[in-house]
């Protein structure tokens, strides 16, 4: 099992264990629902679960199903947890430096007033980042304008970014139309800076 996969597989189980632990009674509709995942895949995941001696299945009047945690199933949960945790504190790390570095080529390339396209954690961790750096933020451009702001800074809209001044552009949003559409805003594509 590569490591996607199994990545995967653990947050699935990760996320029906703590399911389980939270509301016993629940149906594997339910937890379908929740998890946005199919009803089949979850059948699949607490036979196995079950079998393992993760967790314990207690039938109960007119065919209702009653699900628990054993102490197996808690340790389980722990060490998926740790994973987890573990996995996203390398992520971030790896984040983090591909950040350093582009801050690095910018630098170099002489961009003082920057902005960073996209609002979500990469964006957060883009700005924190940045700081103690010789760069200037000149705000954040999201489809999604909102007014409340980025840590203090103007959220500008796409339509604004023509009418911006700045050096360098940081993509901190990765779809594919999110590039074509800064291609499409900005001329001089030695501007725009992607981790």
């Amino acid at each position: 099992m590569n490591n996607s996969v199994k990545d995967r597989h653990n947050d699935i189980t990760l996320r029906i264990l703590d399911q389980i632990k939270s509301d016993s009674s629940l149906t594997q509709r339910n937890i379908s629902s929740s998890l946005n995942i199919a009803l089949g895949l979850v059948n699949v995941y607490i036979k196995r679960l079950a079998k393992k001696g993760h967790i314990k299945i207690t039938k109960g009047p007119m065919n209702r199903v009653k699900y628990a945690l054993t102490p197996k199933g808690f340790a389980h949960r722990v060490d998926l947890t740790y994973d987890y945790m573990q996995s996203s504190i390398n992520y971030f790390r790896d984040a983090r430096a591909r950040i350093d570095n582009i801050y690095g080529q910018m630098i170099e390339a002489g961009a003082k007033d920057i902005l960073i396209w996209g609002d979500g954690e990469i964006a957060e961790l883009s700005y924190i980042s940045m700081r103690g750096l010789p760069l200037n933020l000149v705000g954040v451009v999201d489809g999604n304008k909102d007014d409340k702001g980025f840590f203090g800074y103007h959220v500008y809209s796409y339509e604004d970014v023509p009418m911006l001044k700045f050096d360098a552009i940081l993509i901190a949003s990765f779809t594919e139309m999110e590039m074509q559409r800064i291609k499409s805003l900005i001329a001089d594509t030695r501007k725009i800076f992607s981790l």
